[in-house]
């Protein structure tokens, strides 16, 4: 019967797509709250803080001269703000943040 000879294409294909989604998101940011991301960088104000910085609209700031160029580092500088300006967010807030911003701006991916 063909159906026979289709059937385990069929099931690797269904054990492959959650692989495939997976790989779309960098490990680092995987069950991060998007939502909370996107709240928080309103509450601490990060895109007129941003503005101040660079001028213009603020995007200025994404990439600059290469720095930031793997998830773990833009993780890292969502720390130092968060550090340096007292923003006094928890490790999974700091993480939200940055996952928002690479959704946004760096689209990493694993």
């Amino acid at each position: 019967m063909v159906l026979s000879h289709v059937w385990p294409l069929i099931v690797g294909m269904v054990l492959l797509i959650p692989t495939l989604s997976r790989g779309e998101v960098p490990a680092i940011f995987r069950g991060a709250d998007l939502a909370a991301g996107e709240q928080l960088i309103r509450q601490h104000r990060c895109a007129q803080c941003h503005t101040e910085k660079v001028g213009g609209d603020g995007s200025g700031i994404y990439r600059p001269l290469g720095r930031i160029n793997t998830p773990g580092l833009l993780r890292g500088m969502v720390e130092q703000c968060n550090a340096s300006l007292n923003l006094q967010m928890w490790p999974e807030e700091v993480t939200a943040v940055a996952a928002v911003l690479n959704r946004d701006h760096y689209r990493f991916r694993d």
